[in-house]
């Protein structure tokens, strides 16, 4: 099945293939707090971010990844960014990852969306079998949100890759399975018509 740039779209958020026209978007509120953290690759700059986003794209068009720009559907402003990775055509699994979101929408129902949308087209538009996430030990707010959403906790990498600064990160890794996402996606339907 061709990997192709997708518009995925729910009731609060639309996730558009990422492009270059992004980059003022992605800059504004990107730049706020530390919401990189936790990324192997620390944006701090306008320049870490054009160079951020012209990576992704490139990336997307040799196949790699499939980025997308995170836009809260209200107001149509941009809040963030997620993409998948590590596409398996062949052996038909994904990872969901490099995922942010500026301050003032996290813990909303932006990054919920988000993920029923991507957990969604994985299972049911590419067949996939398996959805991965991965995330830095440290980062406890990810790893609760990741079990929040239905992934079961597989185990860590211990000393999994160097992140900026020098620090070795240790990876919690998770995930979906086609057996699981029938009663997930209901868990997240349910969730989803509260707010």
């Amino acid at each position: 099945m061709p990997i192709e740039p997708v518009t995925l779209e729910g009731r609060h958020v639309r996730l558009e293939s990422l492009e270059m026209h992004h980059l003022q978007g992605l800059t504004d509120v990107g730049l706020e707090g530390d919401v990189f953290r936790w990324m192997p690759k620390i944006v701090r700059t306008t320049e870490d971010m054009r160079t951020m986003v012209e990576e992704l794209v490139l990336d997307r068009t040799d196949g790699i990844v499939l980025p997308f720009a995170t836009i809260e559907r209200e107001s149509g402003r941009i809040v963030g960014s997620t993409r998948f990775m590590a596409i398996d055509s062949v052996n038909r699994h994904v990872e969901i990852g490099g995922t942010w979101i500026a301050p003032a929408w996290q813990r909303t129902a932006i990054n919920t969306e988000a993920k029923f949308l991507m957990l969604q087209h994985a299972f049911e538009t590419w067949g996939f079998i398996r959805v991965e996430f991965k995330t830095d030990s440290l980062n406890t707010r990810s790893r609760q949100a990741v079990l929040r959403i239905g992934a079961t906790e597989e185990g860590t990498f211990r000393n999994h890759m160097m992140v900026d600064g020098g620090r070795i990160r240790h990876s919690v890794y998770f995930s979906i399975t086609r057996e699981e996402w029938p009663g997930i996606k209901v868990k997240l339907l349910t969730r989803l018509a509260r707010v």
